[in-house]
């Protein structure tokens, strides 16, 4: 019997006793009609709405690659497309399958295309587990359309799966649900009768809350429904409790509202113990934020900020590890992400202060918004294209490469901020070098105006 990615024994057991799948395969959309959030990938034409519609023609559906996190919809919509097509539907997992099902697979299509006319689709769960010769068992189906392919992945598939496969493929970019799309789901599993069917009733805290550790995952949200949904059941409650929900979960509810004040006061008081150097403060708050179902990718970039508004040369190793956390937290996202944050949480904190760069800066572009400009002097202006000599473009420029040390004394800056000094470093950490190096600079280039700060 061919592998399916839901038998008819399961169906058969679903509908004679639905109790006995979890809340979330009940809820599991039909139709598209019924799938929350992914819009983007729905629309009239779109590769997988051709494969559920079975448009066909000269330009067939092409195979896809699912990526998104965990609880978006890369099993639903394989579900949706199996419901809908007409053509034969074979699921795999890569945690369990291997080459030789793969090949049974191509050869069992290669037979249904040229015995019965009939197109196969084979969706293959968690294909970033395949190794490269396993994924290259594949191309042949792929690329002679023997099958039409639909993957899922949660990692980058440009680091866990093969060119070719990729470049026979089309990638299609599953996104974190929204609040609005997950409250719709939850409100539709209080009251469907595929779900709890009005059993009980889910108040506002509780659903904020229960929002709040979703996390953008449909699965995530439904599984922890039905826990509480069943607890309130077995004492005889008609609601679903904060306090119900918060002992069926095991997380206490946090007072912060993504889209409202505590947002900025939690975000604004985690980079201002950054600033103090109070790690364990910078921790709490990075915590609540963690807790509150917070994007890891916001907590991110605003350690990259705090790496260059309140560190900067201090410790020229500060942004590279802001910066290195924000492209592993894209990467893994929660729960490993509060590793990766805590890291770099703990290294800003620690990190000498200085503002020095986030002054500097500022000094400049208030000069060049009050009319400090002027003409580029003309022997740095570009030499390269004919007639620029002409113009005197170039000419008189010393290439620094060829003076002793490396520094040619002559004019950068135009006559309009020819000695303002922008750039103030403090003798904090690693800066306190570049102190040294910038007063020799200036002092080499027989430059000793005043700086921006005492005009």
């Amino acid at each position: 019997m061919e592998p399916d990615l839901f038998t008819a024994a399961a169906e058969d057991r679903q509908e004679k006793d639905p109790s006995s799948s979890p809340l979330a395969v009940r809820m599991r959309p039909r139709v598209l009609d019924e799938v929350v959030g992914q819009q983007h990938l729905l629309k009239p034409g779109s590769p997988l709405r051709r494969l559920v519609e079975g448009s066909g023609g000269p330009a067939g559906a092409s195979s896809v690659i699912l990526w998104g996190p965990p609880g978006t919809g890369k099993t639903t919509l394989a579900y949706v497309v199996s419901k809908a097509t007409n053509k034969r539907f074979v699921e795999l997992s890569a945690i369990t399958a291997g080459v030789k099902e793969v090949r049974a697979v191509i050869e069992s299509a290669r037979r249904a295309t040229g015995g019965f006319g009939k197109e196969t689709v084979l969706f293959l769960d968690e294909i970033h587990r395949f190794s490269k010769a396993q994924q290259d068992s594949l191309l042949p189906a792929v690329e002679n359309r023997w099958v039409t392919l639909i993957a899922a992945t949660t990692e980058n598939p440009y680091f866990s799966i093969i060119s070719p496969l990729l470049s026979r493929s089309l990638l299609l970019t599953l996104e974190s649900l929204t609040d609005d799309d997950l409250r719709d789901l939850l409100r539709r599993a209080l009251t469907d009768e595929r779900g709890l069917g009005g059993a009980v009733t889910l108040p506002e805290d509780a659903e904020a809350h229960l929002l709040r550790i979703a996390g953008g995952d449909a699965r995530r949200s439904l599984t922890a429904l039905e826990a509480a949904a069943g607890a309130a059941i077995a004492t005889g409650a008609a609601e679903i409790t904060l306090d119900t929900l918060e002992a069926t979960v095991d997380r206490a509810a946090v007072k912060y509202d993504r889209d409202g004040d505590q947002h900025y006061d939690v975000a604004s008081a985690l980079i201002k113990s950054i600033r103090g150097s109070d790690v364990d403060a910078a921790l709490h708050y990075l915590a609540r934020m963690i807790e509150a179902g917070e994007d890891p990718r916001f907590i991110a970039r605003r350690l990259m900020i705090s790496a260059s508004e309140d560190i900067g040369l201090a410790d020229p190793t500060a942004l590279p590890t802001a910066v290195a956390a924000a492209q592993a937290v894209a990467m893994i996202g929660f729960p490993e992400a509060a590793l990766t944050l805590s890291h770099a949480t703990i290294a800003l904190a620690l990190a000498p202060k200085s503002n020095a760069a986030t002054l500097a800066i500022s000094a400049a572009q208030d000069d060049v918004r009050r009319g400090l400009a002027g003409p580029v002097p003309a022997h740095l202006r570009d030499g390269h294209y004919k007639g620029a000599a002409k113009l005197g473009h170039a000419q008189g420029y010393v290439y620094p490469h060829d003076v002793q040390g490396g520094i040619a004394a002559q004019q950068y800056a135009p006559d309009a901020v020819r000695d303002r000094q922008y750039y103030t470093p403090t003798r904090y950490g690693a800066e306190a070098r570049y102190a040294d190096v910038v007063e020799r600079v200036r002092e080499r280039l027989g430059r000793s105006g005043e700086s921006a700060e005492q005009s």
